[in-house]
């Protein structure tokens, strides 16, 4: 059964009800993306049909995604709630199957979602109040979304430190015994969820170890780092020993950019320049040493004029084209006849002609129609 054919569908007996397409914030990722989701990658859609023990989410634009069978039932008491027209994350377990359907899993995508959380807070030195739930000769237990997490010993506080002189193991242990059930403000240092290792600091997460690091700096400071890490949203850049910025996606480059991890990788040199300090974190930006390409773009184009613009990127209004590094336009989905006729006769990397029709070079706006 294929995804058109949900309409009139009888999935086990109950009449399959169909609600229009409402997008999720990564329906925007897929379609700009040329390959269908693969086994392991976590997805989103709405809920486009719901029948007995088996729930259809809609994948544009490759199709149909269907939870069922273990995977239903598994995550049968989180599914009572979901309602036709939720948009809901899962994770892909199966290709197309007999029907034509891409398998789904709330449970993986679950756990999926949490790893990658706990990646972020590494990366991001994100500072948790946590209880302390068991000891062990080694350090402490501690629970962290369902995951249990490990404190050693050696990334205790100096206040929490356990000081025994002879270094007995069993008078340690009862020193460490005194911290369960006791709130200690941590941070995540080593996420491996192949291994489901999660180790825990206490070291620099106390908020005045914090704001000793950042108060040397101020906003407008240029400086060198370098790149510790790279995820969808930015990079992070180390400072100094303790310290890490972020450059946001946003803040990367004036031109698009869709992946951080394909321009940056850990270890690379950078020069970036302090933009804000907030709360004991520094937001960074590389694009501000950049010159702004939309002002001399102003002194280069206006409207009417005729530009050859190369095709970007697909969003929800129409389609992105740049007419030089940096500066794009809006070709809007109004002037085809429907989103299959846009991508039809505007294909991605290719270059066509068009007319600005609206350019403000000071909010950095351009539109563009097509020239027939």
């Amino acid at each position: 059964m294929v995804e058109a054919e949900l309409k009139s569908a009888i999935v086990n007996d109950d009449e399959v009800e169909v609600v229009p397409e409402k997008e999720g914030p990564m329906a925007e990722v897929f379609r700009g993306s040329a390959k269908p989701p693969a086994i392991e990658d976590v997805v989103e859609g709405p809920v486009i049909a719901i029948g007995r023990a088996r729930v259809f989410v809609d994948l544009p634009p490759f199709g149909t995604g269907i939870i069922y069978g273990r995977e239903y039932l598994s995550a049968r008491e989180a599914l009572k709630n979901i309602h036709l027209g939720d948009t809901i994350t899962a994770k892909v377990v199966g290709s197309e199957n007999d029907e034509g359907y891409i398998e789904l899993s709330l449970r993986e995508a679950r756990q999926a979602l949490i790893w990658n959380e706990a990646e972020v807070a590494v990366q991001k030195k994100t500072v948790f109040e946590l209880p302390i739930t068991e000891a062990n000769k080694g350090g402490l237990i501690i629970a962290w979304n369902g995951i249990q997490g490990f404190l050693p010993a050696s990334q205790l506080a100096a206040a929490h430190y356990p000081r025994v002189p002879d270094g007995d193991k069993d008078k340690i242990f009862g020193e460490l015994k005194k911290l369960v059930g006791e709130k200690l403000e941590v941070m995540i240092i080593n996420a491996n969820p192949k291994e489901g290792k999660l180790i825990f600091s206490e070291k620099g997460a106390a908020p005045s170890e914090r704001a000793s690091l950042v108060e040397k700096y101020t906003i407008g400071d240029v400086l060198e780092g370098i790149v510790t890490g790279a995820t969808e949203f930015g990079v992070f850049v180390k400072l100094e020993e303790g310290l890490e910025g972020l450059v946001h996606i946003s803040e990367m480059d004036w031109a698009l950019v869709e992946n951080p991890k394909t321009r940056y990788k850990a270890g690379d040199n950078v020069k970036v320049k302090v933009i804000e300090i907030k709360d004991g974190k520094v937001s960074l930006s590389i694009k501000a040493l950049i010159d702004d390409p939309w002002k001399a773009a102003a002194a280069k184009y206006k409207k009417d004029q005729k530009v050859d613009a190369v095709i970007i990127k697909y969003n929800k209004h129409g389609a992105l084209a740049s007419i030089e590094e940096g500066v794009a336009g809006l070709v809007h989905i109004s002037e085809f006849t429907n989103e299959q006729e846009l991508r039809s006769k505007l294909e991605l990397g290719k270059v066509y002609p068009f007319t600005i029709t609206f350019f403000e070079p000071k909010d950095r706006r351009m539109t563009l129609k097509p020239i027939a």
